[in-house]
């Protein structure tokens, strides 16, 4: 049995770290221990999600051992991690029920699975209610621009089935984040394992490029604005996407294949690209949007901000 240690926090600092280490195994039945788990968000858990799927595909369940720390287990819980992870997972542990008083959290989207246009509407719907009501209320952006980017998360939800070609998730959550940045953040996750960036702007756009690869794709899509259409002007939800995150200090990120490609903020660290990673199909999106802080909320007298 091969053993895949978690760190204390399954986010995406450390998922590269995961990746790594099942990748050196692949093949082998893994346990991946994350007993040690004192932090997940969305990004992490939808990540263990995508792993877990991918070995599973190998014949053999990899199994799961669950936090220690019961706080960890019930979150993980209520998110709806362990709906979907059982179907890919041996889960070792004891785990709550999930709620089943039918109430809703306001600051958080549960993990959302999307295999089918119905689920997208599903996931629109969500979005439109809960994104709205967190991007106004938690993080204090205008209506208008909560409502855009609540049109282009859905499109990016809607790329999954249309370009991916294979199901994925979404999920959302708010947190505040007082040591890091000092105003509460919201987190978004959308992944998938279908055939990445490089295949599906192959077609259209390999052509234009002397090397074609997981980080070329990436940068022609990411920083050019390059899509999988001859027309020009469609496809451009990730530009849009980039703009609006980068306009309110966010951070954005792209993992395809064996690339990641990052808009990274003042506030934070990192690689804008990094290469020769292990290869994960599909592509792994992650979204960190900072509340706007007292001076960007308010006009002043003169109209300025």
């Amino acid at each position: 049995m091969n053993v895949v240690t978690l760190s204390g926090s399954l986010d995406e600092r450390y998922f590269e770290s995961i990746v790594r280490a099942a990748d050196a195994v692949r093949g082998e039945r893994i346990l991946f221990d994350a007993t040690h788990v004192r932090w997940a968000d969305p990004y992490g858990m939808v990540g263990l999600l995508a792993l877990g799927q991918v070995h599973a595909q190998d014949g053999v369940k990899p199994l799961l051992k669950l936090p220690e720390t019961g706080d960890v287990v019930s979150y993980m819980t209520r998110m709806g991690f362990f709906e979907h992870a059982e179907t890919m997972f041996e889960l070792n542990g004891a785990r709550p029920k999930a709620r089943g008083d039918g109430s809703e959290s306001e600051v958080l989207l549960e993990i959302t699975a999307v295999n089918s246009h119905q689920d997208v509407h599903k996931v629109v719907d969500l979005v439109n209610v809960r994104g709205m009501k967190i991007l106004t209320t938690q993080l204090h952006y205008p209506r208008q621009e909560a409502f855009q980017f609540s049109v282009i998360l859905s499109e990016v939800c809607q790329n999954i089935i249309e370009h991916a070609e294979a199901g994925g998730w979404v999920a959302t959550q708010t947190y505040n984040w007082t040591k890091k940045l000092g105003r509460r953040v919201v987190v978004i996750a959308v992944m998938d394992l279908g055939i990445g960036f490089r295949a599906s702007l192959s077609a259209a756009q390999a052509g234009r490029h002397s090397r074609w690869d997981d980080a070329t794709a990436l940068e022609a899509a990411f920083m050019h604005g390059q899509t999988r259409f001859h027309d020009p002007g469609r496809g451009q939800g990730l530009q849009q996407i980039r703009k609006m995150v980068g306009r309110w200090g966010g951070r954005i990120s792209i993992r395809s294949g064996t690339a990641r490609i990052a808009d990274i903020p003042p506030w934070d660290e990192g690689s804008p690209l990094q290469e020769a990673l292990p290869h994960l199909p599909g592509s792994q999106i992650g979204i960190v949007l900072p509340a706007r802080v007292p001076a960007e909320n308010s006009a002043s007298p003169t109209g300025g901000r």
